[in-house]
């Protein structure tokens, strides 16, 4: 009877209304729509410094995490999870850390992915989702061929590297229709970032998930890295960031 008292007396939870209150340069002139696009702070390459920007001038983000861990289970058969545990022995004992890998995007042109760590699996799950808004780039999209430009973008303009420990990831473009051809983790990503179809190929020690996916968004970042002539982004149609207001899934 007074487990139920208690449940009828607790105080219902509330959600927090989440208000920007900038604290650099950068947020005050957001704030004042100085700047009223994520475009112009990429391109002009200020770093940014407070995730709330990110929420501010994209509100249709989209976030998920990626699951680079696993649970115990006999013979090493445990279920993948989002959280890593790792473990420091200690004379006190020990003590456990967990680390995770969060991605964000608004699939239309944008996407982020940033890393935490901490004690705990909610301030570990905080401290990625904010990192990745604060790595969030552009990238270029396009079609697979100069012939079969039609409709919106939905794959890469050309093939791509990218790098992280031994790890190699390789993005090449492909046909409508083909699809994400690539590791089910990455395939996330890609599709935050807005792109349909990609082939690709991967080198190394790939069940190294965080190492793999580094790698996969490091080739990401390649793409607006390498200089095209204006006479070829016309040409092959390349379209770097956003797409209209919010591109159809």
């Amino acid at each position: 009877m007074a487990k139920r008292n208690y449940r009828e007396n607790r105080k219902p939870q509330t959600s927090e209304v989440s208000v920007f209150e900038p604290k650099t340069e950068l947020g005050k002139k957001v704030l004042e729509k100085e700047i009223t696009d994520l475009d112009t702070i990429l391109s002009s390459g200020v770093k940014i410094l407070e995730a709330s920007i990110v929420d501010h001038l994209v509100p249709e983000l989209e976030k998920d995490l990626l699951l680079i861990g696993q649970s115990k289970g006999k013979f090493g058969g445990g279920q993948r999870r989002a959280f890593r545990q790792t473990q420091k022995k200690t004379k006190e004992g020990n003590k456990p850390k967990f680390t995770t890998l969060a991605i964000v995007g608004n699939k239309n042109g944008f996407v982020g992915m940033g890393r935490g760590s901490s004690k705990e699996t909610v301030p570990a799950r905080e401290k990625a989702f904010r990192n990745a808004k604060l790595n969030i780039i552009k990238i270029a999209r396009g079609y697979a061929s100069p012939d079969l430009i039609s409709g919106k973008p939905h794959t890469i303009p050309f093939t791509v590297k990218g790098k992280c420990g031994s790890c190699e990831m390789i993005l090449m473009p492909a046909p409508k229709g083909t699809g994400l051809v690539i590791e089910k983790e990455c395939a996330k990503m890609l599709k935050l970032a807005g792109i349909k179809d990609v082939y690709s190929k991967s080198f190394g020690k790939s069940s190294t998930r965080i190492n793999n996916l580094t790698a996969c968004f490091d080739a990401l970042k390649q793409l607006t890295k390498v200089k095209i002539r204006d006479a070829d982004v016309k040409r092959l149609g390349v379209v770097y960031g956003r797409v209209g207001s919010k591109e159809e899934e």
